[in-house]
């Protein structure tokens, strides 16, 4: 690999981690992936994997930068474990864009240009990182979008992994503009014009579903919700001593808020440090806040269950109705690996540490929306779940009328993954056309409307409450409907694609 290939690669990955919050602005990726299709151009697939990997290595080393300090202060490793878990979980992740590098070396050597085979092979490469082993879909291209709310509508129709596809084919389609510029003007026009046509219709799409939506919006029934923010320092969060201060942070922030009546009160991920289950002074406290103030609450607890014979443990959230009763409990099914349970703990055990600071949980048994006193049906999502489309548009299959998101991410402190862990939750309201309200420990808490407008939010590391008045109405989309079916497409696509007859390059390319 020559310093130009190296560059090329590098700079790739710089402008990739550019794409994303809190550094990065989304308009970025429209190009960012152009200097590594150059670098890629008349490569075999074993070089053309070096220099993805490369690319993919820089991208994620800046986007993840932030688990190393969270594993050291919070996962109780070593400085040393600490900074090799990060460039272990980096290597792992560069692999995926080292590989389509190398598949797409393989196609355009056969004489398929970057503009049929790079879109689809982005996407369902992008879709296995997001489901093998557990998946892990953070920061996913597509997510890029967040703040472009007209192009984000497409998301209702495609999900996330669409927007990837289109961000991959502008990046291909400019490719082209820049190589072929003086050598076949024909094809570039006509690539111009294609290109200009799909995105202003994407534009047209956007503006027509945000009127739409909104519209729907005016006839829906009115829920008045509050979150409360009780900014509570991680380090002491698990101090029994602390936690009925805890609670007592909860309480008086929960009394300001409801002096104006509320219909949905919620509270973080574990914003109570304790088992509520065990029926004490502490549960009465909870239950008559709620009842006093004739106001449902989410709040997140540790709860436990008997299975096969033992007790284990969940991550839980648990809705208090508006008479005080305990009326209902989620236990989150999409555990975090390595930081809520440790898999293969034989080849792992260093990573005993980790879930020591936060719990060796048992996943629960589905998405079950939660019935409000009211009548209404909440969807939880629990901190991580939140970046999972399939556990979105699971909730809308089950009846859900809105998306409650409770996490806690102290963990992260002021470093990008609260704005990244933001932007890609906010997706899912835009997936199933439902509001989704969010509380969080430290921040930042939100208020997303249907169509992916942040119409309220906190700072970070503030003790504060948000309110605001969120729709509920029947908006169902091909998403929720029909799923990731356009990967499926996709998959349909590069199938064809592998048949198709190796054939010589045309002399201009």
């Amino acid at each position: 690999m020559d310093r130009k290939d190296l560059g090329l690669s590098l700079l790739t990955g710089v402008l990739l981690f550019f794409s994303f919050p809190k550094f990065g602005h989304g308009w970025v990726v429209w190009f960012a992936l152009i200097p590594l299709f150059f670098a890629l151009r008349g490569k075999s697939p074993g070089m053309a994997f070096s220099i993805g990997g490369i690319a993919g290595f820089a991208a994620n080393l800046g986007i993840l930068y932030w688990v190393a300090g969270a594993v050291i202060r919070y996962g109780y490793l070593s400085t040393v474990t600490g900074y090799s878990v990060l460039l272990l979980l980096v290597l792992v992740m560069s692999l995926y864009v080292a590989l389509f590098a190398a598949v797409l070396a393989v196609l355009t050597g056969r004489g398929i240009p970057e503009i049929l085979a790079a879109p689809p092979l982005w996407t369902l490469i992008e879709f296995g990182k997001s489901r093998l082993f557990s998946g892990f879909p953070w920061e996913n291209l597509g997510y890029a979008l967040h703040d472009n709310v007209p192009i984000l509508q497409f998301a209702d129709v495609a999900g996330v992994f669409g927007l990837s596809f289109l961000i991959v084919f502008v990046n291909a389609v400019l490719f082209d503009i820049f190589r072929l510029n003086r050598t076949n003007r024909r094809r570039v026009s006509i690539a111009i014009v294609f290109t200009s046509i799909s995105v202003l219709l994407l534009f047209f799409y956007g503006h027509y579903r945000i009127e739409q939506v909104e519209r729907m919006g005016k006839d829906g029934r009115a829920l008045e919700v509050a979150v409360v923010q009780g900014n509570i320092e991680q380090a002491v969060k698990w101090n029994p001593a602390y936690q009925l201060r805890t609670l007592e942070v909860y309480e008086t922030l929960s009394r300001e808020i409801l002096r104006e009546r509320a219909d949905l009160l919620v509270w973080p991920e574990t914003a109570m440090p304790f088992f509520l289950q065990d029926g004490d002074e502490k549960q009465r406290r909870v239950r008559a806040l709620a009842r006093d103030n004739r106001v449902d609450l989410v709040a997140g607890s540790p709860g436990y269950r008997e299975k096969g014979g033992r007790i284990v443990y969940g991550n839980s959230a648990f809705l208090i109705t508006q008479d005080g009763a305990v009326s209902g409990r989620y236990d989150k099914v999409h555990l975090v690996p390595f930081g809520e349970y440790v898999p293969l703990k034989r080849f792992f055990s260093f990573a005993e540490k980790l879930v020591a600071g936060a719990g060796d949980f048992v996943p629960g048994t589905g998405f079950v929306p939660l019935p409000t006193e009211r009548g209404d049906k909440l969807g939880v999502l629990i901190c991580y779940e939140g970046i999972f489309p399939e556990i979105g548009r699971a909730y809308k299959r089950a009846g859900a009328d809105l998306l409650v998101n409770i996490t806690n991410d102290g963990w992260y402190g002021r470093t990008s993954a609260p704005w990244q862990h933001l932007s890609m939750a906010a997706f899912r309201a835009v997936e199933n056309r439902m509001y989704l309200v969010r509380a969080a420990n430290t921040g930042i808490s939100a208020i997303v409307s249907p169509t992916g407008k942040i119409e309220g939010r906190t700072d970070l590391f503030e003790r504060t409450t948000l309110r605001g008045t969120v729709r509920i109405f029947p908006m169902e989309t091909l998403y929720s409907r029909y799923g990731d079916y356009f990967v499926c497409f996709c998959f349909v696509f590069f199938v064809i694609l592998l048949l198709y007859p190796r054939r010589r390059k045309m002399v201009h390319d």
